[in-house]
């Protein structure tokens, strides 16, 4: 891979310390974080500032450089971040809200039958998972997962792990999650790229840890669908207008995209109208990213790209799903305007760690923390995507925070970014991602959503949901290694 300048990240060190008491300095951050988030159960937004204290002071920094550096990293990453997960949001809120993302795959669901269902509830999954948080599209999924194993003849694994599968997929490696954003703001990636890239290594990841392992375990972990679960879930989202499918009436395709479900004013989107408004800002960040690649300076060149800068292309998908989500569905202004702000408590928690963990990273720059592993994985000859892969692992296993995992990774080898080429700071983004995912167990609270929705006990949930992420893991970085073969 060929080299280019370094990033706007190089800057002077904020400490005079030598090797060994950076490296030191490092663990130690590090470990506090752990211990702080996986032992004392502390939330991970106080632990990264404790975490970035600790470095700063035994990395011998004045106090004064280690609260500049730490402030200047959550303002930067707020800035470069935060917007885009609060507009990543808002479309969510209102693909949810609108009952268009029930829309979707109750049209796609009841279309296939059989051994395609595995295959159908993947794709659904993955493409409501684009706009939607993790958690968000378990809650709106698994109704629909349940319902379908009780109707149909269809083991409750096949179909709920490929569903699962592309949910994790994307949130791990696609803007605009926020790990592949963190990942993308403090290495420097270009975000149309990494998300292309992405997208490549999702279809082949989806496909092996969704409807092919789900085919799998589903003979060796049989599950039947939990009493009560379906209830408990269809009534706690019908409070929400109805949204899901009711198990009492006849089949899927009297489900939620029936009108007559609705409060007397109320319609449900068309699905395509639900289809394309999640994918347009997706769309316009790669017209961006095709043009930079293939167009010469100029008006037309540069009209691609302001219309695919991410935040204008998320704007633009907002203010088209306030239509399409919103209006046409009947929703008058006011209650869109309460939809699209319902949104953002949700993730308040998940900002502030954004933003600790971008302060917590700006001073491991900052220390000189990632020269320090930049250059001995130069002397080493250790791969950059490797080396941040395997961070990543580690960091999550530890803490069982994929976001965590994803903002301490890339701020150790952030500095490796600049020995690499264009698509290469992009792989390395989704390389970091890919080992943010690994192996979700007790220390995740992804693992716990996952085992009382579906009603498995904790060995259940590590033989089918641990060993699940940890197969998107592997197969996403090896996806990634083979494109940096060819890219």
């Amino acid at each position: 891979m060929t080299a280019h300048a370094a990033p706007a990240w190089a800057a002077e060190a904020i400490t005079s310390a030598g090797t060994g008491q950076l490296v030191v300095a490092a663990v130690l951050g590090i470990a506090v974080v752990v211990l702080l988030i996986a032992w004392a159960k502390w939330h991970p937004f106080l632990a990264l500032i404790l975490g970035a204290a600790a470095l700063g002071i035994v990395a011998g920094a004045a106090p004064g450089d280690t609260i500049t550096s730490f402030k200047a990293g959550v303002g930067s990453t707020v800035g470069s971040v935060g917007l885009l997960i609060a507009l990543g949001a808002m479309i969510g809120a209102l693909l949810a809200e609108s009952g268009g993302a029930d829309g979707i795959v109750g049209t796609i669901v009841r279309r296939v039958s059989g051994s395609a269902l595995p295959w159908a509830m993947a794709g659904v999954a993955a493409l409501i998972g684009l706009p939607l948080f993790f958690e968000v599209g378990v809650v709106l999924l698994v109704p629909i997962v349940l319902l379908v194993a009780q109707r149909t003849d269809v083991p409750l694994l096949k179909i709920g792990i490929p569903a699962l599968a592309g949910l994790s997929v994307l949130h791990g490696l696609v803007p605009p999650h926020p790990g592949p954003l963190v990942a993308i703001s403090s290495l420097g990636a270009d975000l149309g790229l990494t998300l292309a890239l992405g997208l490549i290594c999702a279809i082949p990841t989806v496909i092996v840890s969704g409807p092919i392992f789900g085919t799998f375990i589903a003979k060796h972990v049989p599950l039947a669908v939990p009493a009560g679960a379906l209830r408990e879930a269809t009534d706690a989202d019908r409070a929400a207008d109805g949204r899901v499918v009711d198990p009492t009436v006849s089949g899927p395709a009297d489900g939620p995209d029936t009108d007559a479900a609705l409060p007397a004013g109320r319609r449900f989107p068309g699905f395509w109208a639900a289809v394309l408004t999640v994918l347009v800002p997706v769309v316009l960040m790669l017209l961006r990213a095709v043009a930079e690649l293939t167009l010469a300076e100029g008006h037309l060149r540069t009209a691609f790209e302001v219309a695919g800068d991410p935040v204008v292309a998320l704007l633009a998908g907002l203010l088209l799903a306030m239509w399409t989500l919103g209006k046409r569905v009947g929703f008058d202004r006011v209650r869109t305007s309460s939809v699209i702000g319902g949104a953002l408590p949700p993730i308040a928690g998940i900002l502030l760690i954004v933003a600790a963990g971008g302060g917590f990273k700006q001073v491991l720059v900052d220390a000189g923390v990632g020269s320090v592993v930049a250059d001995a994985a130069k002397s080493a000859d250790l791969s950059p995507l490797l080396l941040g892969f395997l961070v990543a692992v580690g960091i999550r296993v530890a803490t069982g925070s994929a976001t965590v995992a994803t903002i301490t990774a890339a701020g150790i080898v952030a500095p490796l970014a600049a020995t690499l080429d264009k698509p290469g700071v992009s792989l390395l983004a989704l390389a970091i991602g890919c080992g943010s995912l690994f192996f979700s167990h007790v220390n995740d609270a992804g693992f716990w959503l996952v085992k009382e929705y579906f009603g498995m006990t904790v060995g259940q949930t590590i033989k089918t949901w641990s060993v699940m992420e940890t197969i998107i893991s592997v197969v996403g970085f090896g996806c990634v290694l083979l494109l940096d073969l060819v890219v």
